[in-house]
């Protein structure tokens, strides 16, 4: 077994559960991790028991004792703590987004393929099973030719205190201003229902056509340093490569859900139900010979390999590595599009080419 040598880029609240996903790993050696916050670094080394640490990529780098890398940093440093990573050969998993807009996503993706090096990114809900199940089931033709689906991502902490006091944690506040680098529910949910649908249906979007709005949620729209100016709820409509239409949805207003997904996707010889509710998937479908009498039925599921062990697989040649950075660049493509729709009143807009 190839043993391979793991550097944790950042080490906030995410990067438990890698050092956690990863721990679990027979031949996997966490050497090291990367922080700019020392206190913060040394506790968690401590917590792991990880051998090294250091302030900066480039310490890393001229340390070099590592084989691969997962980045776990805020959202807007993917792209300047990757890149020179990439250059030095180190395979790299990133977090989602891949970046924050499309150019350097497209820079990531071109930089990995150049290196050579296995290069994925972290879409969590791809270990769902209903999802990979479902996939699987309309690549095989399971339900004809896609013609129509309707996708949501449904959150509910702006309606109530289940995940933390939105009003007083900077944890949340950050996420409802775009001066703290948020770009609101498309940016932060919008990504995971997009790549939830279009992986399924097997097909990549064409076109998009978005309306984004942003709610009064205190006086004066500020809390604080925070000024509550990005999106709150995001609805579009979407058409694919072969000429199917759908629309996709995300809020965090969605009273009822804390953190839902649900997919119904039709073709012309059947239809599937997709979803992750209360944390439980589950996968219907109705198939021939019950179109005449719409009964549907539950789909078994198998379980799916966590992305962490995907990822260590792909290093040691024993699997593909997706989903990669190409398709994290494909998914900002279509995110930068759908911000560009709404600032034109919602025209439709090509994402090919």
């Amino acid at each position: 077994m190839k043993k391979v040598r793991l550097l944790i880029l950042g080490t906030g609240g995410m990067a438990r559960n890698h050092a956690e996903g990863f721990g679990q790993i027979p031949g996997v050696e966490i050497v090291g991790g990367v922080d700019t916050r020392s206190a913060q670094l040394d506790a968690f080394r401590g917590d792991f028991g990880i051998p090294n640490g250091f302030a900066s990529v480039d310490e890393a780098l001229d340390w070099g004792q590592f084989d691969a890398v997962t980045n776990v940093t805020p959202d807007a440093a993917h792209h300047s703590t990757t890149m020179p990573l990439l250059a030095a050969g180190k395979h790299v998993l990133c977090e989602k987004p891949l970046a924050t807009n499309a150019p350097d996503a497209r820079d990531m993706a071109e930089a990995a393929q150049a290196a050579g090096v296995v290069n994925m990114v972290h879409l969590s809900y791809r270990n769902i099973p209903a999802l990979q199940k479902a996939a699987a089931m309309v690549r095989d033709g399971a339900i004809g030719t896609v013609r129509h689906f309707e996708a949501s991502y449904l959150q509910s902490w702006l309606t109530q205190p289940a995940w933390g006091e939105w009003r007083s944690e900077s944890q949340w506040l950050w996420r409802l201003s775009t001066a703290h680098g948020s770009k609101g529910v498309l940016g932060d949910v919008g990504i995971h229902i997009l790549d939830f649908a279009t992986f399924i249906a097997g097909q990549d979007a064409a076109e998009v056509s978005c309306r984004l709005a942003t709610f009064d949620k205190a006086p004066g729209g500020r809390i604080g340093e925070y000024v509550l100016d990005a999106n709150d709820s995001a609805t579009m409509q979407i058409r694919l490569t072969n000429g199917a239409i759908g629309t996709v949805a995300a809020t965090r207003f969605a009273s009822g859900h804390l953190n839902d997904l649900r997919l119904r996707i039709y073709g012309d010889l059947g239809g599937l139900e997709v979803g992750f509710e209360a944390g439980q998937s589950r996968l219907r479908a109705c198939l021939a010979p019950d179109l005449q009498t719409a009964e549907w039925h539950e789909v078994e599921t198998p379980p799916v390999i966590p992305i962490y062990a995907r990822f260590i697989a792909a290093i040691r040649g024993e699997g593909p590595a997706e989903p990669d950075f190409a398709r994290g660049a494909a998914l900002q493509n279509l995110l930068d599009r759908a911000e560009e729709s709404d600032r034109e009143g919602g025209r439709s807009l090509s994402v090919i080419g």
